[in-house]
């Protein structure tokens, strides 16, 4: 058994509790944590923004990637096959991908390299799967579960973050002190139904079904459509809930860690799930989301629709990627704003991805970087 070497010090002027009733004097307050937000952690108090560099140099650094240019690089957004998604950023254990998809899927799809997440950043479908018939809108996370057979029908065009869970699956995360109804009721996830749509487009005719395995495609063809279940009972499937139904844990008098709001865990990785809500009221708590290092984890978020409170010059369909090992947080417009503010709350919608292993970015992304996103921390950009 291994456990952290953990128990309060402290040196110097500082405040008693995180992120609230700061010390004049040490105005920044930077938190060093281990695993996440959930290991022993140290809040310092600075003089200095701790994102107040003048220089930098090297590959370690804060990335943003404007994806809606996508459509401009080599990518092509017509293409009906989801194996053809630009990779955006990838490790051994996750796949991240933006997929343009216009027309109706040809093939079925099967990912037997592990569970696949979707999350619809724009458009509405027909999604016809294993498990039956559902329906898809902007704004649905839709899991699909390792080896499952799928295919799409747009009724506008799609825009579909894919995350995969590489050789392993999505689970619920534990809720701990707050029940297991915290967040989003388990009965808000929706799952297939075999119903009179999903028997209507059984056939005889013949189909194909382009499977992914090691990266490496091979394609079945069948004389029939495989998608022919009767019926089916057990506790996996397919399943779908809209960041609308979710309801994110809220305090008014404390700036809750980006893990309060994790959605859905992997093994290696997790996802949380930014969505509209009232911002602290007590004069003493933190208003904007505190610079922190989290030295164990890379940071990824995608930002779906708002005004994103803490990021200047950031819009819809853009990501940025802050890898481990370097202090970030809110630019200083943000940050300045946060003490004159009349604003009581946010507005927006953004999907964050955690990974304990280092992200690797993908050509597709290097095409649609904005190289001077390292620089908008200077209080000259204010």
């Amino acid at each position: 058994m291994r456990k952290w070497i953990s128990f309060p010090m402290q040196q110097g002027i500082n405040s008693r509790q995180a992120h609230v009733d700061l010390p004049k004097q040490g105005i920044y307050e930077r938190e060093i944590g281990r695993s996440g937000f959930f290991g022993p952690a140290t809040h310092m108090h600075h003089t200095h923004a701790p994102t107040g560099w003048s220089d930098w140099q090297g590959d370690l650094k804060p990335r943003a990637f404007d994806l809606n240019n996508l459509s401009g690089s080599k990518h092509n957004p017509q293409t009906a096959s989801p194996w053809s998604a630009p990779l955006i950023l990838f490790n051994e254990h996750c796949k991240y991908r933006l997929w343009h998809c216009t027309e109706n899927m040809q093939k079925l799809a099967r990912n037997a390299d592990g569970d696949d997440l979707f999350f619809i950043h724009s458009g509405s479908a027909e999604l016809f799967c294993d498990y039956g018939h559902l329906s898809v809108v902007e704004g649905d996370y839709v899991v699909i579960p390792r080896a499952t057979m799928w295919r799409l029908e747009p009724t506008s065009p799609l825009q579909i973050l894919m995350i995969e869970a590489t050789n392993d699956s999505y689970q619920l995360p534990e809720k701990g002190l707050v029940g297991g109804h915290a967040i989003f009721d388990p009965a808000m996830l929706d799952t297939p139904q075999i119903n009179d749509r999903f028997k209507a487009q059984q056939s005889e005719e013949s189909w194909q079904v382009e499977v992914k395995r090691h990266n490496q495609m091979s394609t079945i063809t069948y004389p029939f459509n495989p998608l022919d279940a009767i019926g089916w009972h057990g506790d996996l499937s397919v399943v779908r809930i809209n960041w609308r139904d979710i309801r994110p844990l809220m305090s008014h008098r404390y700036h809750l860690p980006p893990s309060a709001h994790t959605t859905f865990v992997a093994n290696r990785f997790v996802i949380c799930t930014f969505v509209p809500r009232p911002i602290e009221s007590d004069p003493e708590a933190l208003k904007v989301p505190f610079y922190h290092n989290n030295d164990d984890y890379d940071e990824v978020l995608f930002y779906h629709q708002g005004n994103f409170f803490s990021r200047d010059n950031i819009e819809q369909g853009m990501v940025t990627f802050h890898p481990a090992g370097f202090t970030h947080g809110p630019h200083p417009k943000a940050f300045a704003a946060s003490h004159t503010s009349q604003k009581t709350f946010t507005d927006e919608v953004a999907v964050m991805l955690d990974t304990r292993d280092a992200l690797k970015i993908g050509d597709a992304a290097t095409s649609v970087e904005n190289l001077d996103y390292i620089n908008s921390w200077k209080t000259n950009k204010v």
